[in-house]
């Protein structure tokens, strides 16, 4: 089972994980499961009308427009970043928060590594599958190493251009 790293009242935390990930070609456990989208697609009512919390998995090459409708049913949208040069990943969290304004879990899965900590923050995801094995403390030095920041995003964090107006 991955280390889950959540971001919990600003702090990076330790979790608990009580969802299992499960692949399209497996038998469905019981409990809290992530599926893909496409099981989604087929088995997601079913699965939400059992009481259980669902996450989606989107890979990089899946719209996250076809989630849009159900997105209010949806626990958890496991993003998947599968390499390290891979970055569509950020796009679909953006877009998740941006134009959806989905309130849920936003969680990075796959190749997922600290140095990214400030850009997943900023796009909107909040818990992350460290593929590097880092610690909440090590994420949170990372995702918080620059003071200003440049544009605005999804993080809500004002950027260095308003701060100097302001001053």
């Amino acid at each position: 089972m991955p280390k889950l790293i959540r971001i919990e009242g600003g702090q990076f935390v330790s979790a608990d994980d009580p969802f299992t990930h499960v692949a399209d070609d497996e038998g469905l456990p019981p409990g809290d499961v992530i599926i893909s989208l496409t099981r989604f697609s087929s088995e997601g009512d079913t699965l939400i009308s059992q009481g259980r919390a669902v996450g989606v998995r989107i890979e990089p090459d899946e719209e996250v427009e076809a989630l849009a409708y159900d997105l209010p049913k949806v626990a958890v949208v496991a993003v998947a970043f599968p390499k390290y040069r891979d970055g569509r990943g950020f796009s679909t969290a953006h877009l998740l928060r941006a134009r959806f304004g989905f309130k849920g879990e936003v969680r990075a899965v796959g190749e997922v590594l600290r140095e990214e900590a400030n850009f997943l923050t900023r796009c909107g995801c909040d818990s992350f599958e460290p593929a590097d094995g880092s610690s909440p403390a090590q994420w949170a030095h990372a995702a918080n190493r620059h003071r200003h920041v440049y544009q605005r995003a999804a993080d809500g964090r004002t950027p260095a251009f308003t701060e100097r107006a302001e001053s």
